[in-house]
Order: C-alpha cells, then sequence, then structure tokens
C-alpha cells in the first residue's frame, strides 16, 4: 500500500507477467499488487532472479504484462499504443540504470539535455536546464567532459542528471550503485535521498544492498515473483 494519507502516483492490480508456455512457462511474476505514494522513496529488494527488474520493467511499461493493470497517474499505462507509451515515459518517467547508458560521444550536458531535446524543448531551454541540474549535482565543473572523462560515480551522477532533468512523476533506478565502490555508492544514495526529499520526487530502487534499501521510505521484499513479508 502507499503510505497513509498520501497519493498514490503508481497502482498495480493482479499483476503478472509469464514467459513461454507449457513445460516452459515461468511465471516471473505472480499477482503483484502495490501502491507507491507520491514523493515517496521505495527499494524493492530481494535474492538475484526473484522478479525485481521485470518488477521494474513491467510497472514502467517497458515489457508488457500478461494480466492486471498498471497506472501511472492515473494512466493505465500497458493500454496506450507503443508510441504514446514512449512518449508518457518520456514526458513522465526518468530511467537509471547500473550500466549508466550515458552515450560515450556526447559531453555530460548533451547527455542531460537530450530528454528535453527529444521532448520538444528549445536547444537554449534544454541546455539551461541541463546546466542547472549538473550543477545540483555539483557536476557543474565536468559538464563538457565526455563520458570516459569522469569517474563511475560522476558518470552515475550524470544519468541521474538526465533522469531527473524533465521533472518526471517517476523515477525508476536498478541497481544504480552496482557498478560503484562503497564511497560512490553512498554518494549517489545520498543524492537520491536529498533530491527525493527537497523535489518530492518519486524514487523506485531496485537494489541488493541492505545500506541502500535502509535510505528509503519503505522496502518491498521479493522472492519467486511475489512481494514477501
Amino acid at each position: 500500500m502507499a503510505q497513509s494519507g498520501s497519493e498514490a502516483v503508481v497502482r498495480g492490480a493482479d499483476v503478472w507477467k509469464v514467459y513461454g508456455t507449457g513445460e516452459t512457462q515461468v511465471q516471473a511474476l505472480q499477482g503483484l499488487t502495490v501502491e507507491i505514494a507520491r514523493g515517496e522513496m521505495l527499494a524493492v529488494m530481494g535474492p538475484s532472479g526473484c522478479g525485481k527488474t521485470t518488477f521494474l520493467n513491467c510497472f514502467s511499461g517497458l515489457d508488457d504484462i500478461s494480466r492486471g493493470q498498471v497506472t501511472i497517474e492515473g494512466v493505465d499505462i500497458h493500454r496506450l499504443p507503443d508510441r504514446q507509451k514512449s512518449e508518457y515515459r518520456a514526458r513522465r518517467m526518468g530511467f537509471v540504470f547500473q550500466s549508466y547508458n550515458l552515450l560515450p560521444v556526447f559531453t555530460a550536458v548533451e547527455n542531460v539535455e537530450m530528454p528535453l531535446l527529444l521532448a520538444g524543448s528549445s536547444p537554449k531551454e534544454a541546455r539551461t536546464s541541463a546546466l542547472s541540474m549538473l550543477g545540483e549535482l555539483d557536476l557543474a565543473g565536468r559538464a563538457d567532459h565526455r563520458p570516459a572523462e569522469l569517474s563511475g560515480g560522476q558518470q552515475q551522477r550524470v544519468s541521474l542528471a538526465r533522469a531527473l532533468v524533465a521533472h518526471p512523476a517517476i523515477v525508476w533506478a536498478d541497481e544504480p550503485t552496482g557498478n560503484l565502490d562503497e564511497e560512490g555508492a553512498q554518494q549517489v544514495i545520498g543524492l537520491l535521498r536529498d533530491l527525493n526529499r527537497r523535489l518530492r520526487q518519486t524514487l523506485v530502487v531496485v537494489t541488493h544492498d541492505a545500506s541502500v534499501a535502509a535510505k528509503c521510505d519503505r522496502t518491498l521484499r521479493m522472492q519467486d515473483g511475489r512481494f514477501v513479508a
């Protein structure tokens, strides 16, 4: 359930994801029902193969579901045509991945401004917003550096800036500290916590790291495609 008294930005009702058929069938998600409150920082934990990344992909609309319903801000994401679904994700969602997924030939500011340009912002507006967000993450002095010229922690902060720059309804983070050393991981999760509190940004963090989950408002644990106590 969502936090008491808070508006739910994400609602999932009896969500299933099944791969294959017959004897090869795999039930990756098994009847997930959950609400995520606006402004909440939620951790999703569990062992490898339990369905954490499948949960993220299905609830964000990156992957289809087999049955059930997922709504984001009241929009039934899986009823949208593919093009509208992609446009909605671009406007209202941000993504942070373990592997950073930065374009190597682009500078930090060019990577960050890309979602805004794709959403129709003018180049001037996109550049101004991208530089402002990089400044929020203490990267103003690295705006013109390409990913190869940045440390792992700096690259992950650039990916955070890219995810947050359009002020999406929700940010999905899949193992955002997985490639970082302990110092870098604590810095990144601290920045996420700070941005969540200051901007009331809804964050869903898939992680195997208990120290990361401890910084979140709530933790859901998964096992065999289900949420468990």
